[in-house]
C-alpha cells in the first residue's frame, strides 16, 4: 500500500495574530490574550513578540505580565477566533473532504486522493498557505509527512510561516534526533518519567522493547513503541466526535464555603448539560 499525504496545518500565534491583524497598534508589539490578573486569568495565546520573554499559552496572567511588563493584554473574542477559523476550513474542502480540525486553529488533511488531482502534498500546502494569507491575512505553519504523528511535530518546526516535510525516507534520521518531550502524547510527567528509564530522544525510544514500555506506561508503551518506529495509522476522521463536554472558570479569590463551592458546580454541570 502506498503512503499517506497527511497535512497538519497550524496557525501562527492564532488569537494574537487575529488581533494584531484588526489593530494596527498592536503589531509588532507584545500582545496576550486571556483574563485579567484581577480575574485570575490565564494567557490563552500571546504573540511572538511576547513569546521572546518567556510567555507562554496556559500561564497564568499574573506570571506573564510579570515576564514581560510592557505586554498589551486583550480580551479574547471567540465570536472572531471561530469565524476567521471557518474561512479557513472552507480553503481546506477546496481541496479535500477528509479535514479533521484538532482546534480553531490547526487541523489534519489527507491529500493523497484530493480534489485538484495534485500529486504533490508539499504543493498542495504551499497553495493552502498562500490562500490562507490572501483570505486572512494570517500565516500559517504546514507539516507534510505520511501520518499524523510526525505531519504534526513537523508543522512546528518553522514557525512562524514554517513549511516541513518528512518524507518516509528521511523519518527514521528525524523521529531519532527528536526529544522525547516533542513527541505526541508526552507531557511532563511523562517526559520525565522517560528521563528516568533513560529515554531522552527518539533514538533511545527505538532501543526500548514493546514490554518494557508498556510496563511503565501500560496500555500507551504500544503507542510509544509504534511512535518511536514512525507507525501511525490513525485516520484522518472528518466526522470525529465530541468525546467530552467540559466547563471551568476560575475564581477571583480562595473560597473555602462548600455551600458556595455547590453553587458554583451547580451552575457548571447546568452548563454541561445544556450545551
Amino acid at each position: 500500500m502506498k503512503p499517506r499525504k497527511i497535512i497538519h496545518i497550524d496557525m501562527d500565534a492564532f488569537y494574537a495574530s487575529v488581533e494584531q491583524r484588526d489593530d494596527p497598534a498592536l503589531r509588532g508589539k507584545p500582545v496576550i490574550v486571556g483574563g485579567t490578573i484581577k480575574e485570575r486569568g490565564v494567557v490563552a495565546a500571546c504573540s511572538y513578540e511576547a513569546r521572546k520573554f518567556g510567555v507562554r499559552s496556559a500561564m497564568s496572567t499574573a506570571k506573564a505580565m510579570q515576564l514581560c511588563p510592557q505586554a498589551i493584554l486583550v480580551h479574547p473574542n471567540f465570536d472572531k477566533y471561530e469565524k476567521v477559523s471557518g474561512e479557513i476550513n472552507e480553503i481546506f474542502h477546496e481541496y479535500t473532504g477528509l479535514v479533521e480540525p484538532a482546534s480553531l486553529d490547526e487541523a489534519y488533511l489527507d491529500v493523497t486522493e484530493n480534489e485538484k488531482g495534485i500529486a504533490s502534498a508539499t504543493e498542495i500546502a504551499k497553495q493552502i498557505k498562500q490562500k490562507i494569507y490572501e483570505k486572512t491575512r494570517l500565516t500559517a505553519s504546514a507539516g507534510v509527512s505520511y501520518n499524523k504523528f510526525l505531519a504534526k511535530i513537523a508543522s512546528g518546526f518553522k514557525k512562524p510561516d514554517g513549511l516541513t516535510v518528512v518524507a518516509p525516507k528521511d523519518a527514521d534520521a528525524f523521529i531519532s534526533k527528536l526529544a522525547i518531550g516533542n513527541f505526541h502524547g508526552v507531557g511532563k510527567v511523562t517526559e520525565k518519567e522517560m528521563h528516568n528509564i533513560g529515554v531522552r530522544t527518539g533514538l533511545d525510544l527505538k532501543k526500548k522493547t514493546m514490554e518494557e514500555l508498556t510496563e511503565h506506561f501500560g496500555k500507551s508503551g504500544e503507542w510509544f513503541y509504534n511512535l518511536g518506529l514512525g507507525i501511525d495509522d490513525s485516520p484522518v476522521e472528518p466526522n470525529w466526535e465530541r468525546k467530552s463536554i467540559g466547563r471551568e472558570t476560575t475564581l477571583p479569590e480562595d473560597i473555602t464555603d462548600m455551600e458556595k463551592i455547590r453553587e458554583i458546580l451547580e451552575e457548571l454541570c447546568f452548563e454541561v448539560e445544556n450545551f
